[in-house]
């Protein structure tokens, strides 16, 4: 069974990644890894910023709103959160890419910080469930 990973737009096909690793010619498949484990570090302060219940809360929020922005009050009150909780998570969701502070106490986030945590956190768990049903038919 041959299982890939397709990002499609407007019908085509704009990138395409087998997902077993029998699948990649052997040099592609180092050349990729190499590539990975450059880059570990953005993906590490990803993942770091999107492993906390509140910073997914804060996030599900902004991509929630029209325009992407809110301000430190609005987590306060929307999320009962303290002025502390806020900042300290506001920071590290900065310090991963998501959040941009665009004024004083105000908070946004651009187009592909919003696809980047729709990929991180609800694409990833779709593909790991898919995987994971994948395995349970080989069984």
């Amino acid at each position: 069974m041959s299982l890939k990973l397709q990002l499609v737009k407007d019908g085509k096909i704009v990138f395409e990644i087998p997902l077993s690793p029998t699948e990649w010619p052997k040099d592609q498949l180092e050349t990729e890894l190499t590539a990975f484990e450059e880059d570990f570090k953005k993906f590490s302060s990803m993942f770091d910023a999107l492993s906390n219940q509140t910073r997914l809360k804060m996030m599900r929020r902004l991509v929630q709103e029209e325009n992407s922005t809110m301000n430190f009050a609005d987590f306060m009150r929307d999320l009962d959160l303290n002025p502390k909780t806020v900042w300290e998570n506001s920071k590290k969701l900065s310090d991963g890419g998501f959040l941009t502070k665009t004024g004083r106490g105000t908070y946004s986030c651009s187009e592909f910080s919003q696809s980047a945590f729709l990929t991180l956190s609800l694409a990833l768990r779709r593909l790991l469930e898919s995987l994971e049903e994948i395995e349970n038919l080989r069984r």
